[in-house]
């Protein structure tokens, strides 16, 4: 599956959708501006408002609405990259420099800012439906904020279960596709049935996506493709390939290599024997069902929905969550 096809197919109104990005974050102040377009030149693969655009597509007709929310989701989307590079002191994202590395946390966090200011500016100018879609918003950024301060919580316990699990992946990236399809299918007034299916078609996906990264991190580094590994555990997080892992051993193991975990951001060397447990018991391949068992529960849900190209793309855009190199 190839991701070119669907935005060849969407690429007139992908387009508009980058056009309303750009002139949101146009600015007079210089820094500001040229930080902006740098951030815009590498703007990643676009899939929430991939997500939206088909997802409006296939429960009515695409309108203005459709776009700005669009692009509302991918401002909230960056928004929010930018205070994780901040919080994770990555130095890089998408093969170049952080802003937090180039200019500092602090300047980070205000474009940041300045992005999540743009991403609600741009749903205020909606026609709309613009109090249901930024209830939507103030939900989402609730669900990511106790995401991440849970996987904090539970890195340093070393105690993350499933449920813990799911709940950090449902608020750091499947409540997100969640409202992208959500306020894609209210901007074309689809029926309540409709905009709950493609709501749980998001966060199916959403959870997928992230158990795709998950198992990245556990890839052998000739297998990569550029992408670093190991930076999960580096930072003491227990996501689905571990968990697996843990589940097919006894009490004692298991318990052991929680242990490890709680210490190897002081150990490094003990991330050797982790992945050396994970790998003896099929961690990877355990988290790759789990990833088509949520795949494919995502793509049940459209089954409600007209036939519609739009529809096809929806299926097809999972499949290729799951089959993605990078």
């Amino acid at each position: 599956m190839d991701i070119r096809d669907i935005c060849t197919y969407l690429r007139p109104a992908l387009d508009r959708v980058s056009a309303l990005i750009d002139g949101a974050l146009r600015s007079d102040i210089g820094l500001l501006d040229a930080t902006n377009r740098q951030l815009r030149e590498h703007p990643g693969k676009m899939m929430r408002p991939i997500l939206s655009l088909l997802s409006g597509g296939a429960a009515g007709k695409v309108n203005a609405d459709t776009e700005r929310f669009a692009a509302a989701v991918e401002l909230l989307h960056n928004a929010t990259l930018l205070h994780d590079d901040v919080v994770d002191g990555a130095t890089e994202r998408r093969g170049i420099p952080t802003v937090a590395s180039l200019l500092g946390g602090s300047p980070a966090v205000l474009i940041g800012d300045y992005w999540l200011v743009k991403c609600v500016q741009t749903i205020l100018d909606s026609e709309k439906h613009t109090d249901r879609v930024i209830r939507i918003v103030a939900r989402t950024l609730s669900a990511l904020t106790e995401g991440e301060l849970l996987q904090m919580q539970k890195a340093s316990s070393g105690d993350t279960s499933e449920a813990d699990y799911l709940r950090i992946v449902y608020g750091k990236t499947a409540s997100l596709f969640e409202a992208s399809a959500r306020m894609a299918a209210i901007s074309v007034d689809a029926p309540e049935a409709q905009v709950a299916a493609l709501g749980e078609f998001g966060r199916l996906m959403g959870i997928g996506f992230q158990i795709k990264d998950d198992i990245f991190d556990y890839a052998d580094v000739s297998e990569a493709l550029g992408k670093p590994v190991g930076i999960d555990l580096r930072e003491q997080k227990i996501t689905q390939p571990l968990l697996c892992a843990l589940e097919k051993a006894p009490a004692p193991e298991a318990a052991r290599i929680r242990g490890l975990v709680t210490r190897v951001a002081d150990e490094p060397a003990l991330e050797a024997e982790i992945r050396a447990f994970v790998k003896a018991r099929d961690g990877v391949a355990l988290a790759q069902e789990k990833l088509s068992f949520y795949l494919q529960n995502a793509i049940s849900c459209l089954e409600s929905l007209p036939e519609s190209e739009e529809k096809c793309y929806l299926a097809q855009l999972a499949e290729y969550v799951g089959c993605r190199t990078l």
